[in-house]
């Protein structure tokens, strides 16, 4: 479906992908309160790695309900638990119904939590957040206006290739350029919010006082 500016009974007009009506409240929470704001949070990165690449193949509503499930039974998205989890936490894992089943995506993400800390190990605290944001695109090469147009184009950049890229070199996987590009645009390396979204302002303003890592 092409992206568009929807009015909500709120009087805010927000990014169609969080859709309306109370079927889609969490939706819309996350768009306002969430999306696009600037994180430099180590575990809160690693938590969203990990999240999007369970999305991959599904929408992103169908994990976000299952969030807190995921939260709980992954330690609190704590990279250092998680990457000594083994073969019992992943049965463990794959027989939990409250988060998506999949053996192959259970694996990356212990996979990426112990390439988050030989990232730690080798470059100290702070290197994850270091490493995401020194692939923000320049001002000069972002659009100055996010219309429903150009975003329906923006599913990869050259930026979000060279993360994927620079992540894959470090061993992780199921982190693909489409999947960073839709993690960068969710953590605020890039602020994708339509133009005259309601959040779009609030997101650059963020962004302008966000002290880069």
């Amino acid at each position: 479906m092409p992206l568009s500016l929807i009015q909500h009974p709120d009087g805010h007009h927000r990014c169609s992908w969080c859709n309306h009506g109370e079927a889609f409240t969490d939706y819309i929470r996350y768009h306002d309160a969430e999306w696009g704001q600037p994180v430099a949070d180590e575990r809160r990165l690693f938590e969203k790695i990990t999240l999007e690449g369970f999305q991959s193949g599904l929408s992103w509503i169908t994990v976000l309900r299952k969030r807190d499930r995921f939260r709980e039974v992954f330690a609190g998205f704590d990279f250092e638990k998680v990457a000594r989890f083994g073969a019992p936490d992943i049965e463990r894992l794959v027989l939990d119904a409250g988060i998506i089943r999949h053996r192959g995506k259970i694996v990356s993400a212990i996979n990426n939590a112990q390439r988050v800390c030989d990232l730690m190990d080798g470059h100290g605290p702070g290197a994850l957040a270091k490493l995401v944001w020194s692939h923000e695109p320049s001002a000069k090469s972002r659009p100055k206006k996010i219309t429903p147009a150009l975003a329906g184009t923006l599913s990869q950049t050259p930026e979000s290739q060279a993360l994927s890229k620079a992540l894959k070199k470090l061993g992780f996987s199921f982190v693909g350029p489409t999947t960073m590009y839709a993690f960068m645009q969710s953590m605020g390396v890039v602020n994708d919010h339509l133009h005259g979204c309601h959040a779009q302002k609030n997101v650059e303003a963020a962004r302008k006082e966000f002290v880069r890592p």
